[in-house]
């Protein structure tokens, strides 16, 4: 990362306002995730075994990871700015009902449910923000750009992440404790919200061409009745998905960066699954050990996410994007195969750090592949089903991870696998990529 191009995209001034926005809303998301993890993975009376854990991430991505197609037709048709203010507004009157089921001690489906209207909503702003970046940085600075504003954002969410885990230790890891912390999150929300009326309302578009406008726009059901609203409504989202989906597969390299996240996602999904259940059942020796365990693992793998973003800028002005997510899973396979089989705590987060820089030196490149080759007047739609796979391709490994790993997290076998899928996941996505520039040289 390029101390001089950091500093001009700094300069603008709303770019820092979009970035500020990013920045409390994930410092939030992290305080709240903890929250969440704390009083449900390690919680004293609540013993998580693979299945349990695969249950509640399952639960919480699978269905949500259907909005995706829907958030995107929106972000396409709405005021991004817009989306910025009243989605977080949204999650802090959520967060605030999750507190109050927290606090009665409801746990069942409508925990869940209200847990997955948290999460879901967050969709929207997320994909805003990936639609919005381009609109306030210049092209050529989108690969610094995304390493900066998107790594940053993850690593304050991890920051997040530890300030929950200290609010915990203050306020107990009860019903009554998290309930506190949930609460203090929804005022958080509220000040994302508030940060983004600094950005001018239109700035952040959609700007679509006319056709694009055309199909992004829909019909006008005002004035209809309210069946017809519906499928109208319903129709347009379909409509928008599988336009989007023609879109994104008449692009190759699009398409191999969708599939290659879509492919990392499942394997760190089993990754992480093992992790949370390595720390609660066989590297700590009770609940609250074991949290901080998982607390120290996910700010190794944060820190991952910060290496990653000052190495993969330069490193793709010299070799391809491309080439870089194909050397990145090598990584992978390599530091697994050396540091996993012990199952010792050191080397885990030995391994946990390197996992990091893959996953976000691997996020980064897709992210700009999609905003270089995406034209505006569909990249809410592109990125809504880049969300989708994101999403569902980690709850799959969550139901994958249910069948396969022992309640303790260990298994040779299964990481063998992760292992050998890495290393064939480095050399099919090089040569699809390198066939794919030969075939249009001009789809780089």
């Amino acid at each position: 990362m390029r101390a001089s191009e950091l500093r001009e995209i700094l300069r603008g001034r709303d770019f820092r306002r979009l970035y500020a926005t990013r920045l409390t809303s994930q410092l939030t998301d992290g305080v709240f995730q903890v929250a969440l993890a704390g009083y449900v993975f390690f919680s004293p009376e609540r013993q998580s075994t693979a299945g349990k854990a695969a249950a509640a991430f399952a639960v919480t991505l699978l269905p949500y990871s259907a909005l995706g197609p829907f958030a995107g037709v929106f972000i396409d048709r709405w005021q991004r700015r817009q989306i910025l203010l009243w989605t977080p507004v949204l999650r802090a009157v959520l967060v605030l009902l999750v507190a109050a089921l927290v606090a009665a001690g409801e746990e069942g489906a409508g925990f869940f449910a209200a847990v997955l209207l948290v999460l879901g909503v967050n969709r929207f702003f997320l994909a805003a923000l990936s639609a919005a970046l381009p609109h306030v940085v210049r092209r050529e600075r989108l690969v610094t750009a995304n390493a900066f504003a998107v790594t940053s954002g993850t690593v304050i969410a991890f920051a997040g992440a530890g300030a929950g885990y200290l609010l915990r230790r203050v306020f107990g890891g009860g019903a009554d404790g998290t309930a506190l912390i949930l609460a203090l999150a929804a005022v958080l929300f509220l000040t994302a919200g508030g940060i983004a009326t600094t950005l001018p309302r239109r700035l952040l578009g959609p700007h679509p061409s006319d056709d694009g406008a055309q199909r992004a726009g829909g019909t006008d059901a005002g004035g209809a009745a309210p069946d017809r609203a519906l499928r109208e409504a319903l129709g347009t989202v379909l409509h928008g998905l599988a336009d989007g989906a023609r879109y994104i597969a008449g692009r190759r390299q699009a398409a191999l960066a969708l599939g290659a996240i879509s492919f990392h996602r499942f394997l760190y999904g089993v990754f992480l699954i093992m992790t949370l259940l390595l720390c609660r059942e066989h590297f700590a020796a009770g609940a609250d050990e074991g949290l901080a365990t998982f607390a120290f693992m996910l700010g190794v793998s944060g820190a991952g996410y910060f290496a990653a973003a000052l190495v993969t800028p330069p490193v793709v002005r010299r070799i391809s994007k491309q080439a870089w997510i194909s050397w990145l899973f090598g990584a992978a396979a390599l530091s697994l195969l050396v540091l996993g089989p012990p199952f010792g705590e050191p080397a885990w987060a030995a391994a946990s750090f390197i996992v990091g820089v893959v996953s976000q030196g691997v996020k980064l490149c897709v992210d700009t592949t999609l905003q270089e080759s995406i034209d505006d007047a569909y990249r809410g739609r592109v990125f809504a089903v880049y969300d989708m796979l994101f999403n569902a391709a980690f709850a799959a490994a969550a139901a994958a991870a249910a069948t396969w790993l022992p309640a303790d997290g260990r298994s040779r076998l299964v990481l063998l696998a992760v292992i050998v899928a890495y290393g064939a996941g480095a050399v099919g996505y090089r040569t699809a990529t390198s066939r794919a520039r030969q075939a249009a040289p001009a789809l780089r």
